[in-house]
């Protein structure tokens, strides 16, 4: 019986890390910056296909890391630059734009590699034998990364320089520029991160999920019921949003099914818009 619910623990631990992993970057751009990037789980989805193309060149799988930080990176660059950047003062254009930036990306991959499912070889499945259960040994890394990532990010921006003059520009834009603080720079490196961290998180999640190029929907849509939940602009928006959604999730599809889990989590969602629409943690 303790086995049995270890096990059911560390598979809620694990839906909860990786809850987190696909949500942290469009937290920091929509909490950040005010824009909602339809094209955050195609960013997720580049950083899984950096390890497809990785292993056809007889790459580790880690090998893809540095691939995905480079073209997500570019690819994030060029389009707060170019697409965002005159946008900023008029939201449903960006997500307009950015939606059709999904479009593009998800045919691009569609043009280069196919529609079909791409075979990820590795040996994440291997147990090991963890709180007396047997448990999956890359799971447990997953895990251990995510709260060693959100330790990083917390720190950084709580002791850093660069996330005092972060959260200057986030509380007051127009002060920080009159202080000499360059928010222009500041908006674009808080852009080319959060796009950066999506394609990790697919780097990371390629050898346990299906890669193909529409595998970036779920991905936004669970992202953005975190933050409707949550709240935006906090870590603790962050994590409360997905202690509820991905706890609520994870509960339901167990109970019933995958569909009720989903449903679940709409109906949580809507009713955080209806009823408090700044989320548990959000900035007034």
């Amino acid at each position: 019986m303790s086995g049995a619910i270890t096990l059911d623990g560390l598979n809620l631990a694990y839906a909860l890390a990786t809850l987190t992993l696909t949500t942290l970057g469009l937290a920091i751009v929509f909490g950040l910056l005010g824009v909602l990037n339809m094209a955050h789980g195609e960013f997720v989805m580049l950083g899984a296909y950096a390890v497809v193309v990785a292993q056809k060149w007889g790459l580790p799988l880690m090998a893809a890391a540095p691939l995905a930080i480079v073209v997500c990176g570019a690819i994030g660059w060029i389009v707060e630059r170019w697409l965002i950047r005159p946008l900023y003062a008029r939201p449903f254009d960006t997500l307009l734009a950015t939606w059709g930036l999904s479009i593009l990306l998800r045919k691009l991959v569609e043009a280069i590699f196919g529609k079909g499912y791409q075979n990820v070889q590795s040996a994440t499945a291997v147990p090991v034998e963890f709180l007396g259960a047997s448990y999956p040994a890359y799971r447990l890394f997953l895990m251990a990364f995510t709260i060693a990532l959100m330790a990083a990010i917390v720190l950084w921006y709580r002791r850093s320089n660069a996330g005092l003059k972060v959260r200057a520009m986030t509380g007051n834009p127009i002060l920080a520029r009159a202080l000499g603080i360059d928010t222009g720079k500041l908006a674009t490196w808080a852009f080319v991160l959060g796009v950066v961290l999506a394609g990790l998180a697919g780097v990371l999640l390629a050898p346990v999920v299906r890669v193909e190029p529409a595998m970036g929907v779920d991905y936004l849509l669970n992202s953005f019921f975190v933050l409707v939940v949550g709240g935006l602009g906090s870590l603790a928006g962050l994590t409360s949003g997905v202690a509820v959604i991905g706890g609520a999730q994870a509960g339901i599809s167990t109970l019933l099914d995958q569909t009720a889990g989903y449903a679940t989590v709409l109906v949580i969602s809507i009713l955080f818009l209806w009823l408090k629409p700044q989320g548990l943690h959000g900035r007034n």
